[in-house]
């Protein structure tokens, strides 16, 4: 067991079991690291990343412990795809390509619906992958370039709203970091896509969003260069606050208690 993963390992991503808060996994370069105890101790796990990736070292950017089976974890990879475990993260299975291209399995954000027609996406610098068969098969939507000469419309972070999980977002922007950008949304689950009104064009790439369950139709989003916007109508319009920050990686939504 390893006390601390971070002497030695940066930490990409968190993944907490939504049963008990003691599972705890974190992502790291290239791998993941799990604690039982809350943190207390931790233990390294293999997943099994191929070496070396367009990047290098591969980074673990998502990990999402499965609320329908919480022996399911998923891993989201910077550049390698997806990778699964059935058993808890003891052993993975890494799962077909997203599409021809190295970076269509760069992942960048990565979430689960729920329900009866659950589905998990993925997104990366070409757009927004769905599967509807857990991770065997991936249909892409790309999003419209913001220039001419653009290679792709770059995508990073999403969020699905805890309320209604047909209604998602998605951070795009012209490149990364970028110099301008824009947030997609679906409410049909992905089947169509628009762009709801922002009170300021970003300055990069959108890159980051937070919810809550505990704060009804409040949004957040961020980009990397310290525009901060909120939303208060479920995603339909959303403001820059006045404060700005030098850089934005993350972001959370708590209730005002």
């Amino acid at each position: 067991m390893s006390n601390l993963p971070w002497t030695t390992s940066k930490i990409w991503s968190v993944g907490v079991d939504p049963y008990d808060s003691d599972t705890v996994f974190v992502g790291t370069r290239p791998n993941a690291f799990r604690s039982r105890d809350g943190g207390k101790s931790w233990e390294e796990l293999d997943l099994g990343v191929r070496m070396p990736c367009p990047i290098g070292t591969p980074r673990t950017t998502n990990i999402i412990v499965d609320p329908r089976d919480t022996r399911t974890v998923w891993a989201g990879i910077e550049v390698d795809g997806v990778y699964r475990s059935l058993d808890g993260g003891d052993n993975w299975t890494r799962l077909p390509d997203l599409g021809p291209d190295p970076f269509h399995g760069d992942i960048h954000g990565m979430a689960l619906k729920p329900g009866p027609e659950s589905a998990i996406y993925c997104t990366t610098p070409f757009g927004i992958s769905t599967s509807s068969d857990e991770g065997e098969s991936w249909e892409l939507h790309e999003f419209p370039r913001f220039h001419a000469e653009d290679q792709r419309s770059y995508c990073r972070g999403m969020v699905i709203k805890p309320d209604n999980p047909n209604v998602m977002f998605v951070g795009n922007g012209d490149t990364i970091p970028g110099v301008t950008g824009t947030i997609r949304r679906t409410r049909d689950a992905g089947a169509s896509w628009d762009a709801p009104e922002l009170s300021t064009t970003p300055n990069s790439v959108v890159y980051w969003f937070a919810a809550s369950n505990h704060v009804q139709d409040v949004m957040v989003a961020a980009s990397i260069y310290g525009y901060v916007y909120v939303s208060s109508d479920g995603g339909d319009s959303w403001d820059k606050l006045q404060k700005e920050f030098g850089e934005i990686r993350s972001l959370a939504l708590t209730p005002n208690n």
